[in-house]
């Protein structure tokens, strides 16, 4: 069974608090690449940054001070047109409270009932979270198959981007569709 992981396609990270050209950009690939997966049949995860009205307290706060992705606002929401292509697939959204979602592992594991053959990672911010999620499912799945489609990923600055696919080769994940 085959699992994408679309990373944090929320509002805020598209056209809100930290609006991306680049992910703005890269909206069509990320909508046509879950739609794809949904008539595949495979399954969905979506993650959702998360954040409280606490946010300019904690470290993450103090080092980014724009308040985004806080629980219950608009910019906290996948982008509707994300949702709509996974409509009828078998999906599931789980909201994280850092970088990487602690749980992923456990979260995969269970939508896909026990048994992961690959599994495809797209979303933002690809030096950020991307990243983070795409090195916990290479700690938990060790001999699975993982790929980054770069074209459905976007970073706050090429060399960023560029950095974090890089590391993800480092760490034996696949990278398709990089424009260097």
């Amino acid at each position: 069974m085959k699992l994408l992981v679309v990373v944090d396609v929320q509002k805020d990270f598209v056209t809100g608090a930290l609006a991306n050209p680049e992910a703005e950009k890269r909206m069509p690939n990320v909508i046509n690449k879950i739609a794809e997966a949904n008539r595949n049949g495979d399954k969905i995860l979506f993650t959702r940054d998360t954040h409280f009205d606490t946010y300019m307290e904690t470290l993450e706060g103090k080092k980014l001070p724009v308040p985004h992705c806080i629980i219950n606002t608009e910019g906290h929401d996948i982008i509707p047109e994300a949702l709509a292509a996974a409509q009828g697939a078998d999906y599931y959204c789980t909201n994280k409270l850092t970088f990487g979602a602690e749980h992923i592992g456990e979260v995969a594991i269970n939508l896909c009932n026990g048994h992961i053959d690959e599994i495809e990672i797209i979303g933002f911010v690809s030096s950020i979270c991307v990243i983070s999620n795409a090195l916990l499912l290479r700690a938990y799945y060790p001999n699975t198959p993982i790929t980054i489609d770069a074209s459905c990923c976007a970073g706050l600055a090429k060399e960023d981007h560029d950095a974090a696919m890089t590391v993800a080769q480092c760490c034996q994940i696949d990278v398709i569709n990089w424009e260097r």
